[in-house]
């Protein structure tokens, strides 16, 4: 409960706090964060990116940020990259490609001090991208953010989609709400996509569809939604639902 109150006094200046989730890996949790958070300060609104993914960081990796942290002293103070303000432990550690081996407790803390202990200040959404799994991080963030709700990602394949309804279950299980699914990498129809939004009593709010220039952008460090008219579009309606709710 302190971690709690505290938490919500950090985060005052925050209106809305969004999950990007799912219990399956390589599903494009990622790259549906970094492009949302980007659709939404297209429309001129003050965004936040944080990597909750804290011994596997690659968020900056997607967004070709290469700054750091100061990590000198508390409060920590996040990167500044095309104008959203963005957080991760890749940040934090002189050398990114060593392996961060850290138990569940300092993972949990390590989260604390980006709850608690970082300079957000006033946004109109902190987008987190969360790392896979049901358990330490996952379960933290539900339990003490606030969160607004979550967006579910899935591929096509019936794998992630049963991975990706366990993420949604136990949301509800901890009475953060669906706010819908995004289907990545999909082709359409699909009926898995589908399965899981109705499984989670929710709705598809995007899909979108394989691409390999997807995978060269994020290789490159750049981000679709900046470079290319079809996924600005795309994005864009995500985001416009997201508005909408």
């Amino acid at each position: 409960m302190q971690h709690k109150e505290a938490v919500k006094r950090s985060l005052a200046g925050v209106k809305k706090k969004i999950g990007v989730y799912s219990a399956k890996g390589g599903v494009g949790k990622t790259t549906t964060a970094v492009n949302l958070a980007y659709a939404l300060a297209a429309k001129g609104l003050k965004v936040g990116l944080l990597d909750a993914d804290i011994d596997c960081p690659n968020l900056p990796m997607f967004i070709g940020a290469t700054e750091k942290m100061g990590a000198a002293e508390l409060p920590l103070k996040p990167v500044l990259k095309d104008g959203i303000k963005v957080a991760s432990t890749a940040m934090l550690v002189d050398d990114r490609r060593a392996p961060i081996i850290w138990r569940g407790p300092i993972i949990v803390k390590m989260l604390y001090d980006f709850f608690e202990n970082t300079e957000w200040g006033e946004l109109d959404f902190l987008i987190i991208d969360l790392p896979p799994g049901t358990s330490d991080a996952p379960l933290t963030i539900m339990q003490v953010l606030g969160l607004d709700g979550f967006v579910v990602v899935t591929t096509g394949q019936r794998i992630a989609a049963v991975n990706t309804i366990k993420s949604g279950l136990m949301a509800k299980m901890l009475s953060v709400p669906v706010l819908g699914v995004i289907g990545n990498m999909v082709e359409l129809p699909n009926a898995n996509v589908e399965m899981v939004a109705k499984e989670l009593g929710t709705e598809v709010i995007g899909i979108v569809p394989y691409e390999k220039k997807l995978a060269d952008y994020a290789d490159a460090g750049e981000v679709p939604v900046r470079n290319e008219k079809e996924f600005a579009a795309l994005y864009a309606s995500i985001a416009n639902k997201l508005l909408s709710l």
